[in-house]
């Protein structure tokens, strides 16, 4: 299918050079070279000229360096644009947890993220990081539990407020099925601790502004509740009473289509895409990480993708993590990368028709 011509570029962060995602980049260049016109690698030349003679050991697609970011829409079909962000990577190796690595992801992600802010891209895609180099790069990445929190920060610096008031939620989705998280990466217990009136409020504001500028429409939302059978009535569990039901009144009488809260072991059924195209809600909002995130990951790991939602830029991963233990073999499956940045020029799509 043609893809609409892009104003700007779209920026893809290679993720861990010793995982992956150089690979899973290298590989959707060349399999679907229609999707990835306009885009470019925000990295190291040199690190995805390697991960092209993965997948391509015979006869290689060129790897060329560009200048700006504007260049990338005036390379040739095929031709995979890299604009070199970090200093010149060492050859690292694949499959191992490393510093430098890390030190490469992070900073190839903050280089984007800012220029996403600053309007030099259309939307930001984004390889798998691995926490544990992340973690040993140091400050200020050393900081940071993943991805949204990273960019998170970046868009309040960007802004002048503080986190509070650049509040993001993670969308994990598929062909079949939507979820978005109240809470991401904490403990259980605490997750519990953030279910409030408040942030489900915020959480499904979020979700409504997002979705409608995917969707097109006013997007039909569930929520699932936090107790067994969404607490029956109260007698396994009053927040459904005391939290979710004032918030979702509040929020319809916003003007959002809201519905809810029902059981967690059968709304995300209710949600899924039939075979005729027909679902009962565009997507459903879950009250903690696991609860959200299982049943997209069963559905297939190598369709999933997660948007990041309530930032002021547009920026999709694979649902999936860096997977050292293909690295290296060029075996790695791109699917959830394509995935990626299909949704990314869907939702790029999407703003540029609201501002027409």
């Amino acid at each position: 299918m043609n893809q609409p011509e892009l104003t700007h570029p779209i920026a893809i962060t290679p993720g861990d050079p010793c995982g992956v995602g150089p690979e899973i980049i290298a590989r959707a260049w060349c399999t679907v070279p229609e999707l990835t016109r306009g885009c470019f690698v925000a990295g190291d030349v040199g690190l995805m000229r390697r991960a092209m003679a993965l997948v391509q050991p015979t006869v290689r697609y060129p790897v060329c360096e560009i200048e700006t970011p504007a260049h990338a829409l005036q390379v040739p079909p095929r031709c995979l644009p890299v604009l070199q962000v970090v200093p010149v990577a060492p050859e690292l190796p694949w499959g191992q947890v490393d510093a430098r690595a890390g030190q490469l992801a992070g900073e190839a992600v903050v280089w984007a993220t800012r220029a996403a802010l600053r309007g030099e891209v259309a939307a930001l895609v984004t390889a798998p990081l691995h926490k544990e180099a992340l973690h040993a790069a140091g400050a200020p990445y050393d900081q940071y539990p993943g991805h949204t929190e990273l960019l998170q920060a970046e868009a309040a610096r960007h802004w002048g407020v503080p986190l509070t008031q650049m509040p993001v939620r993670m969308m994990l989705a598929n062909e079949e099925l939507r979820t978005v998280l109240v809470s991401i990466h904490v403990s259980l217990r605490e997750a519990l601790d953030a279910i409030t009136v408040g942030r489900v409020l915020e959480t499904l504001h979020i979700t409504h502004a997002s979705l409608q500028a995917l969707l097109g429409r006013k997007p039909r939302i569930a929520v699932a509740g936090v107790n067994p059978h969404a607490g029956e009535g109260g007698l396994f569990g009053r927040e459904e009473i005391e939290v979710l039901e004032p918030a979702l009144l509040r929020a319809r009488q916003e003007g959002l289509d809201v519905h809810g809260p029902y059981a967690p072991d059968t709304v995300f059924m209710r949600a899924r895409q039939k075979p005729g195209g027909q679902r009962d809600f565009d997507v459903v909002v879950a009250m903690y990480h696991d609860q959200g995130l299982i049943p997209v990951k069963y559905l297939g790991l190598e369709q999933g993708v997660n948007v990041t939602l309530g930032l002021p830029l547009i920026r999709t991963s694979p649902d999936h993590g860096t997977a050292m233990d293909l690295a290296g073999q060029g075996l790695a499956d791109a699917s959830s990368m394509v995935q990626a940045i299909r949704m990314a020029r869907q939702l790029v799509g999407g703003i540029a028709g609201e501002q027409a």
